[in-house]
Parts: structure tokens; C-alpha cells; sequence
């Protein structure tokens, strides 16, 4: 499982022009799932992601977690986070999960971060999705399971 986060100020996903999710200062969180992955890995992600202090202090030191600054999530599932591009020039796509089965965890992890967080916002599983932002920072964070688990 792979999760990039962003910090950001703000940030919406659209389907035909439509807002399915807005934030305001938060995460964004662009979420790829690998045919491995269990809710067990998405509870250790989850924990993390929850976990990371990236926000200022009144010292300017990131030393805030998202609870702290009372921030919001917009997750967003992309299973172009597991594209392999070893050969040629056409990224492939075989790590990454089934549609049924990853976007069963997309909605868990969803629905886990709901329990923690009051405003969890969404995109649409395997929709063209329109994502905007304001990358405050820029702070970006790269979490893959292989790593953290």
C-alpha cells in the first residue's frame, strides 16, 4: 500500500465538474493498493498517516499531528501509485490490486479514518478525477507499507 501525502492549505477532487470532496487545511492523500494488501496493512498506514507530525508549532518546528491543528482528510484512490515502468515506455499496471478488492480498502480505510477524524472527505473509486490543491509547504511524504510494516 502506498499513500502520498500532501499538506495542504486546501483541496478538492471533481467528477464532471462536480465536487465530490473539499478540504480545508489537511491532507491529501493519494491512495494506491497492491494486490498484497490487507486490512492489517491499512491499519498500520492508518496509524501513521494519523500519526505524522507535520504541522508548525508556534516555534515553527513541525512538531503538530493533524489532530492537533484540528485538520481535515480528502482521500483520493490511485492505482497508478503502483505503476512499473522497468521496461520500455508503457507504464504496467500488475501490482496493482483488483478493482473490487482495492476499492474494498479504500472504503475501509475511509471508514477508519472517519472513527478518528471529522471531516474525511472522498474522490470516486475509478472515476476521472479532477484534484486541486495548495501544497502548503510543500510538503509532500511518500508512505509505502514495505517499508512501515
Amino acid at each position: 500500500m502506498r499513500f502520498v501525502i500532501q499538506r495542504v492549505q486546501h483541496a478538492e477532487v471533481k467528477v464532471d465538474g462536480e465536487v465530490t470532496g473539499s478540504i480545508g487545511k489537511g491532507f491529501l492523500v493519494l491512495i494506491g493498493v497492491a494486490e498484497t494488501d490487507t486490512r492489517e496493512i491499512a491499519d498500520k498506514m492508518i496509524k501513521k498517516l494519523l500519526g505524522l507530525r507535520i504541522f508548525e508549532d508556534a516555534q515553527g518546528k513541525t512538531n503538530l499531528d493533524l489532530h492537533a491543528v484540528g485538520g481535515e482528510l480528502l482521500l483520493v484512490s490511485q492505482f497508478t501509485l503502483y505503476a512499473d515502468c522497468k521496461k520500455g515506455n508503457r507504464p504496467s499496471f500488475i501490482n496493482a490490486g483488483k478493482p473490487d478488492m482495492a476499492n474494498e480498502l479504500y472504503e475501509y480505510i475511509i471508514s477508519k479514518c472517519r472513527e478518528d477524524i471529522p471531516k474525511v472527505e472522498k474522490g470516486i473509486f475509478g472515476a476521472d478525477m479532477k484534484v486541486s490543491l495548495l501544497n502548503d509547504g510543500p510538503f509532500t511524504i511518500l508512505l509505502d507499507s514495505t517499508e512501515i510494516c
